[in-house]
């Protein structure tokens, strides 16, 4: 195939040949010219196939023509796709030549030959065509195809107002892909001036580079003297050029955020030639660094984080202690703005990646205690929750945790790359500095330490012990005297820690806590793996609780002579703590023999209470001597003693306050483990302890829970935890609304008016002050007075800022209030959740249920600020989803079974009785949760056994003995109950109550459907409106539609009910008049959907049911003034008629095609008047004769049964002909065809004069006339397509009796048109 290098000129000379095969192969061209890179992905993929299955030379002719031609296209999005397939047609069909494709190239994209304002498009042509050689695979091979290719881009490099350095980087990625020998023989000789000119500019610097590092043999010392004239690349004497390089490409790749290829490639050949130092302080600190700009510096950042995996201990050490480091950290510092650049997350992105791919232990510790010693005023720059630890090796992990706990005992910062930023130094006069670096720097290390337990790195359980130990023991000890004995103290600190200190890892030691109580079980052994498979947190492979162990440590310390307690303990508080170990290690003894979860749960509280005797110990002590007493009697086998009502409460309710208060702690661990007691001593809930939790809800009880409010408030005033921060976000919620409201409040104060009592002393001051200078004198006041005046003033108004001042403080402090209620009564929700979904077959149930309604009905007619809206929505979930659709209830209700029927009724009632839908909703729902738990339920009594049931309805309905079984469910009563409802529904005008209410009812309880059918099929007539009426034809057909209905009816019953609701249905329809009103078509409608299953029952299942009178009320429907012209009327209305054996007629296209060829002749008759004179003289006569227009019943005119089928013409239906021409053509067809026909845009003329009212109604007629033909030929076709066949002749008679009238009136007009009548 070697004529395929030719210039493809054969295509046209076979025109036919390839054009002429078909559109599927020339569209594969526009598709790789396509945008969308999808497109041109699959029609190169299918064109491809397409050659290669074809075989076809002038085929692969053409598509060599095409896609060379279109790599110089001008859209940009076709020439990478034209270049694309092009080299994938040469890597497929490797007998084309490349010299012959490079020469074609160069033909068609001639720079020398194009037009100027074609160059661009030309040099984009020979880029992409070298591309596609390049990328085919097949260039490297073709060593004259690789030198003319090289040259072309040579040549190419000077266009760059086009190309920029896009030719440059694709020489140097051909070049970086060519074998030594090819470079040496091929390339060498013709890339020696660029190579030789290396330090003119960045890409021939980097083409030299990459050179060096891929062909050392070549570009060896000796050749590179010869070059250039010296035989390194990085030395003293090219230090400044290259540093003016490398800003440049610095400042070029400013938008791509990345390190600019050429100084990586530099970076290696520094490392090569052994002048890596000099490179880094003379190029990089005392050079780049000079340059105060964003791009340089960042590069340097970037040439840093790349640089880490290539350099030694040494040099890592000599980079992280330099000036790059420093300047780093005082960028990471000046910007915290949340708009402003930010370096660190990519920095710390760089360290992640070396300490994943580093195996050497001692350059992992390298860099991340340089990293770590990087402090501003002592607090480190790298965050102390990086997650860059997870990749450090056991052995580098335990040596980095030493360095930081010698770090926190004896602070050394003659190691730290310590700095301050400008503002720092401006304000740091009157700050100790020493003593806050020290401060600093130990809060970093205590979070650091605390966050490596969290993170997914590796760990073995002495680790964490040993973490544990650290954070504990300074949060709550301190170090008396040097003892090996515990490791903790076997150091003292250098600088003794404040309180400070003591505080911070206070509140990171509860942090960590958390943390511990939520850790997957570590090691590898197989007890660990199962107790892993069983979901089990916060225990030590061989079962124990971390916290225990913390409490056995803390036990250990308080008994040592060697360290004392930060708050040493009262002797009641070390009782109270022995006390505590003692009932631990008791339930340790039950834990195989009772519920273990159960005593875990004990266990946890127990401890976490111990420990927070350390941290508040007046306030625990309470609760703990409390809970130690719960816990014994809880454990205790004593049997029960039955209470009276003045007995002191059971430990269970004791439990419940000790837990309501641990609720409002904001711990988050405390509420956990709060919560998971309360899951475990919901079985032994007793009503009064229930109701405890139920008081908090109560929207009325709001002033009793002042206690749980202080002891929140007390708490967020002090300083935040570690694990503030996985709070859940009610309280973030909650601050939202804070400045809002703030705002409110002072528009209020600002519009506030001034009180009287202000006003009357400021009077008073004011009339002190004249009296000094007199009643009746007009003198001014002197100094003196004036100044006793000032005085005077100012204290008034000194002290009435004062009083707004406190005003303002309470209703802050009541609006703060309010909202650590509403977040605590949000926390307390969970208790109500915990409760019914682990208790949801308990009684005590039932008296959940009105206390979420209140609180439902009570946030729908509140607030709607965002913690108002969370609460409602939290609370509306937990009564849906936890109460309402739960598949477990109480199974034993025999003896509430009359409670909970009234309890029905009143639910029922209060939904009839309220105004709002949505709330209404809740209380219908909970009354049907009560049906479902009375129909679950069995009586201990013999009741009736149901029915039994023909073995085919057995058969097709499953479980159909269980929808007959009423269970405890008292059906007369119940009936009753909905009845009443249904019908307040169906004739209350207002009602709160909707369908889908009852549409529940009944498909979730198909044994109300027999007591309820009748006051539906009532309500089709009796309903107080139509929308009352068309809801009780949508709940009928709703009900029908229910295949249980059948298993509660006779035959004759069933019979019977069909037969009543078309009756019904009949009679409703009866009194339909002319659906113009909404609510009208919507009766209309469903009616007819109720009876078009009611007549699909009575024909598919043959009932005797009379059908005459409903056939003679549809057929009346049918007409202009029943259903109207809704099409949605008229298709729910043939679909009924189809029951009835009627067919909806078809509609008739007739048109009378002579007569419309006819009328353009008649148009151009000599003698007629202009059409504005003819219409002003028909006006006139008509007029004249005074006749009004004839109208129908709703007072349009009615024109469509005085108009005859076919007369108009497509164009006049359309509305496309003027309506002069239109008037025109129907004068026109009437003398014509000589039939009669009445225009829709005419009057009918019957005589008589009007010339009196002609002046008053010419205005008037003139308008309706213009818009008659548009308005009213809009309305009549619709109406004439529903007329069932033709006019009748009488009709037609009677419209030509009026013509023949119109036609001689209009003879009459045109005579008083020329004689002037007399006015009267």
């Amino acid at each position: 195939m070697a004529e395929l290098g030719g210039r493809g000129g054969g295509v046209a000379a076979d025109p036919r040949g390839v054009l002429r095969q078909g559109r599927a192969f020339l569209d594969f061209f526009w598709d790789i010219a396509k945008p969308e890179q999808e497109v041109r992905l699959a029609a190169t993929e299918n064109l491809l196939r397409h050659l290669k299955e074809g075989r076809k030379d002038d085929e692969l002719k053409y598509t060599l023509k095409r896609l060379v031609e279109g790599l110089g296209a001008t859209r940009e999005a076709a020439r990478p796709g034209f270049s694309l397939a092009l080299a994938q047609v040469l890597q497929a069909f490797e007998e084309i030549p490349m010299c012959s494709v490079l020469e074609q190239i160069k033909e068609k994209h001639n720079l020398e030959k194009v037009k100027k304002k074609l160059v661009r498009n030309a040099a984009f042509g020979n880029f992409f065509g070298v591309v596609a050689l390049f990328q085919s695979g097949r260039l490297i091979k073709d060593r004259k195809a690789l030198l003319e290719s090289i040259q072309l881009l040579q040549q190419l490099a000077h266009h760059q107002a086009h190309l920029r350095d896009l030719p440059r980087k694709t020489l140097i990625d051909i070049m970086s892909e060519v074998p030594e020998a090819v470079f040496e023989e091929v390339l060498f000789g013709i890339l020696q001036s660029d190579l030789a000119s290396a330090f003119t500019s960045p890409d021939n610097l980097h083409l030299l580079l990459v050179g060096i590092q891929k062909f050392p043999s070549v570009l060896k010392p000796k050749n590179l003297k010869k070059l250039f004239g010296s035989p390194t690349v990085v030395n003293e004497k090219n230090i400044p050029r290259l540093v003016e390089l490398l800003q440049s490409a610095a400042k070029s790749e400013k938008k791509d955020k990345k390190l600019p290829s050429v100084v990586f490639d530099l970076l290696q050949v520094s490392l090569k030639e052994g002048a890596f130092e000099l490179f880094w302080k003379e190029g990089v600190e005392n050079g780049l660094l000079k340059e105060k700009s964003g791009p340089v510096s960042y590069m340097c950042y970037r040439l840093l984080g790349s640089a880490l995996p290539l350099l030694s201990l040494d040099q890592l050490q000599m980079v992280l202690k330099g000036k790059v480091m420093q300047q780093y950290g005082e960028h990471v510092v000046t910007t915290q703005l949340p708009d402003r650049f930010k370096f660190a997350p990519e920095m710390e992105g760089y360290i992640d990646e070396f300490l994943n791919s580093c195996d050497d232990l001692e350059r992992q510790l390298a860099v991340m205690i340089g990293f770590s010693t990087l402090t501003n005023q002592g607090y480190p720059v790298l965050s102390s929750s990086s997650r860059v630890v997870r990749h450090l090796q056991p052995v580098a992990l335990q040596k980095y945790i030493d360095w930081l706990k010698d770090m926190f005992l004896r602070p050394d910062f003659d190691c730290c790359l310590d700095f301050s930023s400008n503002r720092q130094k401006q304000n740091q006069e009157n700050v100790n500095i020493p003593q806050h670096k020290i401060t600093r720097l130990r809060k970093w290390i205590i979070h650091r330490l605390a966050n490596i337990i969290e993170s997914p790195v590796k760990k073995e359980e002495s680790l964490v012990m040993d973490i544990s130990r650290f954070c504990f023991f300074h949060a709550f000890f301190e170090t008396k005297k040097k003892t090996s004995q515990i490791s903790e103290a076997n150091v003292l600190p250098s600088d003794p820690l404040d309180e400070e200190a003591h505080s911070v890892a206070e509140n990171y030691f509860f942090g960590l806590l958390q943390t511990l109580n939520t850790l997957t079980v570590l090691g590898d052994t197989a007890k660990a793996a199962a107790l892993r498979e069983k979901h089990i947190h916060g225990v030590t492979a061989d079962g124990k609780l971390w916290i225990f162990l913390l409490v056995e440590y803390a036990n250990k310390l308080l008994f040592s002579e060697h360290v004392k307690a930060v708050k040493p303990f009262t002797k009641g508080q070390r009782d109270a703590w022995e006390r505590t170990l003692q009932s631990v290690k008791n339930l340790q003894k039950k834990e195989n023999k009772s519920d273990s979860a159960k005593v875990i749960a004990f266990q946890q509280l127990l401890l976490l209470m111990a420990i927070h005797l350390f941290k508040n110990q007046s306030e625990t002590m309470d609760i703990l001597s409390d809970l130690l007493n719960c816990t014994e009697k809880a454990f205790s086998k004593e049997p029960k003693k039955k209470k009276t009502d003045n007995a002191e409460p059971g430990w269970v309710e004791v439990m419940v306050e000790i837990l309501l208060s641990l609720l409002a702690q904001p711990s988050l661990l405390v509420r956990r483990i709060s919560k998971s007691v309360f899951v475990r001593i919901c079985p032994n809930l007793t009503k009064r302890g229930l109701q405890l939790i139920l008081d908090v809800l109560d929207p009325y009880q709001e002033q009793n829970e002042e206690s749980a409010v202080v002891v929140m408030e007390e708490s967020e005033k002090k300083i935040k935890s570690a694990q503030d921060t996985d709070e859940e976000g009610s309280e973030d919620s909650s601050d939202e609304g804070d400045t809002e409201e703030e705002n409110d409040s002072e528009d209020e104060e600002k519009n506030e008016e001034v009180d009287d009592d202000f006003r009357t002393q400021l009077m008073n001051v004011l009339q002190a002050g004249n009296a000094l200078g007199g009643d009746e004198s007009d003198e001014e006041l002197d100094d003196e007075a004036m100044m006793a005046l000032d005085k005077n003033i100012s204290a008034l108004f000194a002290e009435q800022q004062k009083r707004i001042q406190a005003k303002k403080d309470e209703k802050d402090r009541m609006r703060k209030e309010k909202i650590l209620r509403r977040d605590f009564k949000i926390k307390v929700l969970d208790l109500i959740e915990a409760f019914l979904t682990k208790q949801s077959e308990n009684p005590l149930v039932f008296d959940v249920i009105e206390p979420l309604l209140r609180v439902i009905e009570q946030c729908m007619s509140s607030d709607s600020d965002k913690q108002e809206i969370d609460f409602l929505q939290k609370t509306a979930n937990i009564f849906k989803n936890s109460l309402c659709r739960t598949k477990q209830y109480c199974k034993r209700v025999d003896a509430l079974k009359e409670d909970l029927h009234a309890f029905v009724e009143r639910l029922v009632k209060k939904a009839c009785k309220h105004t709002d839908s949505s709330v209404a909703l809740y209380y219908f729902s909970a009354s049907l949760y009560l049906l479902k738990v009375l129909r679950g339920n069995t009586t201990d009594k013999s009741s009736t056994p149901p029915t039994p049931l023909p073995e085919k309805q057995s058969n097709t309905i499953p479980q159909a003995c269980q929808l007959l079984s009423t269970g405890c469910l008292d059906m007369e009563r119940v009936t009753v109950i909905y009845q009443q409802a249904l019908t307040q529904f169906l004739t209350k005008r207002n009602s709160a109550l909707t369908s889908s209410m009852f549409h529940d009812l009944f498909r979730r309880f198909p044994i109300m459907c027999k007591p309820l059918v009748d006051t539906l099929v009532k309500s089709i007539t009796a309903g107080a409106r139509q929308h009352q009426q068309a809801q009780a034809c949508l709940l009928l057909q709703k009900v029908l539609l229910l295949r249980e209905l059948k298993l509660f009816v006779t035959e004759e019953e069933w019979e019977e009910l069909i037969r009543e609701s078309i009756s019904q249905v009949t009679e409703s329809l009866k009194m339909v008049g002319k659906c113009i009103v909404k609510a009208d078509k919507e009766k209309v409608a469903k009616s007819l959907e109720l009876l078009n299953i009611l007549l699909k029952t009575v024909t598919e299942q043959k009932l005797r049911v009379k059908l005459t009178e409903l056939d003679k009320v549809l057929v009346a429907l049918n007409q202009p003034e029943g259903i109207g012209n809704s099409a949605r009327l008229d298709s729910l209305y043939w679909n009924v008629m189809r029951w009835l054996n009627y067919t909806k007629p078809k509609k008739e296209k007739t048109a009378n095609k002579p007569a419309q060829e006819a009328e353009p002749l008649k148009r151009k008759k000599k003698g007629f008047l202009p059409e504005t004179k003819k219409r002003k003289n028909r006006k006139k006569g008509i007029e004249e004769n005074g006749v009004a227009p004839v109208s129908s019943e709703d007072g349009e005119p009615a024109a469509p049964e005085e108009q005859l089928l076919g007369t108009e013409t497509p164009k006049q239906k359309k509305g496309l002909v003027p309506s002069s021409s239109k008037l025109k053509n129907q004068n026109k067809g009437v003398r014509e065809n000589g039939v009669p026909v009445a225009g829709s845009g005419e009057e009918a003329v019957n005589g008589g004069d009007a010339v009196a009212d002609k002046k008053k109604k010419k205005k008037k007629n003139m308008n309706r006339k213009r818009k008659g033909d548009a308005g009213n030929e809009a309305e009549q076709v619709p109406a004439a397509k529903k007329t069932k066949g033709s006019v009748s002749q009488e009709t037609q008679q009677k419209q030509g009796k009026a013509n023949q009238q119109k036609q001689g009136k209009a003879k009459k007009k045109r005579k008083e048109k020329k004689t002037p009548v007399p006015q009267e």
